[in-house]
C-alpha cells in the first residue's frame, strides 16, 4: 500500500518558526493598533460618565490612544527591522 505524500510528515514540513513568528507579528500589530485606541476611548466615555462631562474625556482620550498605538507600532517595526 503506497501511502499518500500528504499524510507523510516528513515531506510536508512547514517551517514551524516562519510561521508562528508571521502569526505572532499579525496578532501583536493588530493588539498594538486597536486595544490602545478602543481602550481610550472606553476609559474616556467612562471618565464622562463618571464626571458628567458628556464629550469631553473622550475627546481627549481617542487621540491619546491613537498615539500610544502608533507609538507602539512604530516600536515594533523597528525592533523587526533590527532583527
Amino acid at each position: 500500500m503506497i501511502e499518500s505524500p500528504s499524510l507523510n510528515t516528513k515531506t510536508t514540513k512547514v517551517p514551524k518558526s516562519t510561521a508562528c513568528l508571521l502569526l505572532f507579528t499579525i496578532v501583536n500589530t493588530t493588539l498594538r493598533a486597536f486595544v490602545p485606541t478602543l481602550g481610550g476611548t472606553i476609559f474616556g466615555v467612562t471618565l464622562d460618565n463618571l464626571f458628567h462631562k458628556a464629550p469631553l474625556f473622550t475627546f481627549i482620550m481617542i487621540p491619546i490612544g491613537f498615539t500610544i498605538s502608533a507609538i507602539l507600532i512604530v516600536l515594533q517595526i523597528k525592533k523587526v527591522k533590527q532583527s
